[in-house]
């Protein structure tokens, strides 16, 4: 097959004399086309990886900050410069319309010199050893130091951001890292590994291995790879701390985000914000809302309103830049959630708003009358599909809302405060919005979930801390 073979990239350059044999194809949704094939790096081509990152760590793990700031904010602007190439590969690889591409790519560059600015107050601190007797006379104190090689693997989703969120704080730190991304974003890493060295990174301080579930699974369990950095499933994320063991771990998972919606609320400013959470970029966001939970007296104003705002977005080509909706990741993906819709239709749903798929196009898709035992309201669709369901006060409300397993970002649409601070305490997430929707996120917080959505948090200086460790050094004095 006469198409492109992607591999690791280590030393500078894209690994050669690699075999095909165990390579698999990469196929663009829009098209259904075979466009590339991706090595499967392996346990042998993550071996490679890490000797190489744990080199480089060794021969710059003293820089002084303020050339590692200048690395990241020379990264920033090699994003900023390819902008247009990077979107465009983005949406031919994942199917995301290319205006969000492109934001994505300067939200990358956004992260990066935001990660530089947070390394100019970054320290450790003092800490008083005398309010003990036998601690008098000595000096405390804590440093955060690297870990050394970190591993990040990262999804298709969002192919620069969720990577740049992993490489800016590793090496903020002092680590190197190696990145695994999803299939889809293969190209896109490749492609931002050449930008930073280009930029006058280090060779080797931030390398990449090509694959799927079997590199992954080899690069968690590397000896040599001290913390572990994943943005994906909640069954890939627990399969990759089982290899991983005895290591750091951080890991943003899955998510059936519920946006809960009150009385009071503002319904068309609820209904166009939650319609955009819940079906731009295909809804194949780990925060994109999913549960729509509605007061009983709202319930008919706030469908009406929100079926009106998802037909309003438009589907179609990903390259169009008024796309709102454009493919999923792949044919695969689509008929997924398809038949998650008609597992929930089966046990007693109904269509407010129909989807149609044609392809690895699936069109926004509203449903009411959803059972807690089906897999639409249980599991997360990662799909442009959002239940309606309805409650009677505050206590069944957060009732519904905690019926997950998961809890990653939640939303509140009220004005009144009573119930604000009542969530604030028993809705069981890792952040929640008040009067956003639950894919609204800005990247300076702590994000991250609880339960089965993950462990750790992402966010610049959060992220740093995550991808540092605690020294205590004591001394008589």
């Amino acid at each position: 097959m006469n198409v492109p073979l992607y591999a690791s990239f280590i030393d500078g350059k894209t690994v050669d004399n690699v075999s095909s044999a165990s390579a698999f194809n990469l196929v663009a949704p829009q098209e259904g086309k075979i466009i590339g094939r991706i090595m499967e790096s392996g346990s042998a081509g993550v071996d490679a990886a890490v000797r190489a990152a744990s080199t480089a760590f060794a021969k710059h793990r003293k820089q002084p900050v303020h050339v590692r700031i200048g690395w990241l904010r020379a990264a920033a602007k090699a994003l900023l410069e390819a902008v247009d190439d990077l979107a465009a590969t983005i949406c031919t690889d994942v199917g995301k319309p290319i205006r969000m591409a492109a934001f994505e790519v300067r939200r990358g560059a956004e992260f990066l010199d935001a990660t530089a600015a947070a390394l100019t107050q970054f320290g450790g601190e003092t800490i008083p050893l005398d309010v003990t007797p036998t601690g008098a006379g000595h000096l405390g104190f804590v440093r955060h130091v690297p870990y050394g090689v970190v591993a990040g693997i990262t999804p298709f989703n969002a192919p620069i951001n969720l990577l740049v969120q992993k490489v800016a704080p590793a090496v903020a730190a002092g680590n190197a890292i190696v990145i695994k991304p999803a299939p889809a974003g293969t190209r896109t890493a490749l492609k931002l590994a050449e930008l930073f060295l280009a930029a006058g990174w280090p060779e080797n301080l931030f390398t990449v291995v090509t694959g799927d579930k079997e590199t992954a699974i080899a690069l968690a369990a590397h000896d040599t790879v001290r913390a572990v950095s994943v943005t994906g499933s909640t069954a890939g994320g627990e399969a990759l701390a089982r290899a991983a063991g005895a290591k750091k771990f951080v890991a943003e998972l899955g998510s059936n985000a519920a946006n809960i919606v009150f009385q009071d609320a503002e319904v068309s400013v609820a209904a166009k914000k939650i319609a955009s959470a819940a079906f731009e970029a295909s809804g194949q966001q780990c925060i994109s809302a999913q549960r729509v939970l509605v007061a009983q007296p709202l319930a008919k104003e706030f469908l009406d309103a929100f079926m009106q705002a998802a037909k309003a977005l438009n589907v179609g080509d990903a390259t169009d830049p008024k796309t709102d909706v454009g493919p999923m990741v792949s044919a695969a993906a689509a008929e997924r959630v398809m038949a998650m819709c008609a597992d929930a239709i089966a046990k007693g749903a109904h269509y407010a708003l129909e989807p149609v798929r044609k392809g690895a196009l699936v069109s926004p898709g509203i449903l009411t009358g959803v059972s807690s035992d089906s897999r639409l309201w249980r599991e997360e669709v990662f799909g442009p599909i959002a239940l309606v369901a309805t409650f009677d006060g505050v206590d069944q409300a957060l009732e519904l809302a905690n019926d997950s397993p998961f809890g990653l970002q939640g939303s509140v649409f009220t004005r009144d405060l009573g119930a604000v601070l009542r969530f604030s305490d028993d809705f069981e997430v890792g952040a929640l919005w008040v009067n956003e929707a639950t894919r609204f996120r800005l990247d300076h917080y702590p994000f991250g979930g609880v339960k089965h959505s993950g462990v750790g948090r992402e966010g610049v200086r959060y992220a740093i801390e995550e991808l540092s460790q605690l020294k205590f050094i004591g001394m008589t004095i």
